[in-house]
């Protein structure tokens, strides 16, 4: 029996956990065009993330660079998966963490852009 698919939004909450017990629930964009996840460096520094695995070529849409990546334990609607994340500066984005592809195809995610974005708290 295949297993029930989880309807997410263009924004979606989600919960970063870090070391020494350390979680940070914040809302995150969900982009299916995007082949990494990415997290705000702020955050990934405040839950003591890391260490950085390697680097990775991202092009985005303010060009082409380098970032470090890391490896982190996220719960989104429900399901907890371990993925890799570029680390970047998302201070003056919208949201701090972005899903992208990488974690998409972890779960059994179907993505609804109508489905009603959550209010930031």
């Amino acid at each position: 029996m295949e297993k029930k698919r989880i309807i997410l939004g263009l924004v979606e909450p989600v919960v970063i956990f870090g070391k020494r017990n350390l979680e940070e629930k914040i809302l995150a964009r969900i982009d299916t065009g995007a082949t990494a996840s990415s997290i705000d460096f702020k955050i990934a520094q405040k839950l003591h993330l890391g260490p950085v695995l390697r680097s990775k070529t991202v092009k985005s849409a303010s060009g082409i660079k380098r970032r470090p990546m890391i490896k982190a334990k996220i719960k989104l609607d429900g399901e907890i998966l371990v993925a890799e994340f570029t680390l970047a500066e998302r201070s003056h984005m919208t949201y701090p963490a972005l899903v992208g592809q990488n974690i998409l195809k972890l779960g059994h995610f179907l993505i609804d852009p109508q489905k009603e974005i959550p209010q930031k708290r």
